[in-house]
């Protein structure tokens, strides 16, 4: 495929199933489903709120590998497994994005990968043009 370029974070889920922290092709980055674990713990353990900035931060991270920004996202999607924290989780995306409001889902699953992970975040961000 032409222009592709897939962004890695070296974790070992990557490998075990099979994908890419994130995927540019041509202008478009997609940022697969992040999460708030870094180096097999849980950052923000119990506290919605503080996964969701600290999964943005990485959404951040993979965004400028890919030559992207938050500043260029267009699109959100938040799992999270108890709908009552929803607050707290849109708290922390609306600090992220108040000036830049990109579209967004957030709907409640019944379980991540881990029991202690309050939610997962996909983003859909652009490249601009230079």
């Amino acid at each position: 495929m032409e222009n592709k370029i897939n962004v890695t974070s070296d974790s070992i889920w990557e490998t075990k199933v099979g994908y890419s922290r994130a995927v540019r092709i041509n202008n478009i980055v997609e940022v697969s489903g992040t999460t708030a674990v870094e180096n097999d713990k849980v950052v923000g353990q119990g506290n919605i709120y503080e996964q969701t900035l600290f999964i943005l931060e990485r959404i951040g991270k993979a965004l400028q590998e890919a030559g992207s920004s938050l500043e260029h996202v267009i699109r959100t999607r938040m799992y999270v497994t108890d709908i009552n924290l929803w607050e707290d989780a849109g708290r922390a995306h609306e600090e992220v994005f108040r000036n830049i409001k990109p579209a967004t889902t957030l709907v409640e699953v019944p379980g991540l990968i881990r029991p202690d992970l309050l939610i997962e975040i996909e983003a859909t961000a652009v490249v601009p043009d230079k």
